[in-house]
């Protein structure tokens, strides 16, 4: 298989050996691999290409690294059962069920939403990123509702620069913990990884990336309320790490919520349930709705009871 490099650039926000602020920052990339990038000369340091890993970095100092990855040219195409929103030409929009994971990746090579892709719609395959063909934005594993995937390179592009443009309306359905400070408002705070726990993300100021949030109230109840939240970023995690910071966690998140859940449930209770896009050959966006999954209303039968 042939190579080809994924580009990642960031600046140190600690200070310490080369080697070892890259893999901290890049979570999935082990020190080992990124020790082999420096020696062929794929990392650069403010511009010049480093070539020891013990190199010391301070806050500010700009990293640039080409890391090679293999070809995913033989991804499995899996009979999975989707829930298929519209079809065309161009474009397929899914209802993804919770519990499953977008693209392949470590730890997943199998059972995710691209294999399923791959079996209804082999068409993809070659189209957008090397191993997540057709991917334009993606939901947690654990996140269900709408996803728009492409079906021809033309129009990848075409979705892609919408996301990136911030031109695409996305709303969720959130349960959380107790009330927000306010029926409805607005959350700007910039989200960064969290210094100590690297596979989490949180509210920092320094290295982090701006990040707004607005919600509105659509149901409160005893303990509980229901938010609809439109994100206009697109941080990781980004509405978890927001409603925690406002002191309303989602209902069930065991990472950014209470250590003990409020309610027994099998999930978090986070649902992509619209999205506005403008599809190839329109002018004007239109809306894919996902209706509320069975498990979710159960629950908000669940916190109905609890105020009674």
């Amino acid at each position: 298989m042939s190579p080809y490099y994924e580009k990642h650039v960031f600046e140190a926000s600690n200070s310490g050996r080369l080697d070892k602020v890259i893999s901290d920052s890049l979570s999935d990339v082990s020190r080992g691999k990124v020790q082999a990038a420096i020696i062929d000369g794929k990392v650069k340091l403010n511009g010049e290409v480093c070539l020891k890993a013990s190199t010391k970095l301070e806050p500010g100092d700009k990293v640039e690294l080409l890391l090679e990855l293999e070809r995913e040219d033989t991804l499995l195409a899996e009979d999975i059962p989707l829930n298929t929103i519209y079809v065309d030409e161009n474009v397929i929009v899914i209802n993804k069920a919770a519990g499953m994971v977008v693209h392949p990746g470590a730890g997943n090579q199998s059972g995710t939403l691209v294999n399923a892709l791959l079996y209804h719609w082999p068409d993809i395959r070659e189209v957008g990123e090397t191993g997540r063909p057709g991917v334009v934005h993606r939901l947690d594993k654990d996140t269900s509702g709408v996803l728009i995937v492409a079906r021809n390179n033309e129009t990848y592009k075409w979705l892609v620069k919408q996301f990136k443009t911030r031109k695409v309306i996305k709303k969720y359905l959130a349960l959380v913990d107790g009330h927000p400070p306010t029926p409805s408002g607005r959350i700007e705070a910039n989200i960064g990884r969290d210094d100590i726990h690297r596979q989490r993300m949180t509210v920092k100021y320094g290295k982090s990336r701006a990040a707004v949030s607005e919600y509105q109230t659509v149901q409160s109840y005893a303990r509980h309320s229901l938010l609809e939240v439109q994100p206009f970023t697109g941080r990781t995690h980004q509405i978890r790490v927001h409603l925690a910071f406002i002191k309303t966690p989602i209902t069930g998140d065991k990472v950014y919520g209470r250590r003990k859940l409020s309610i027994p449930v099998e999930r978090f209770f986070l649902h992509a349930n619209k999205l506005g896009i403008v599809l190839p050959g329109d002018e004007e966006p239109t809306e894919f709705v996902a209706p509320l999954p069975e498990d979710l209303k159960e629950i908000l039968k669940t916190v109905e009871k609890l105020g009674k």
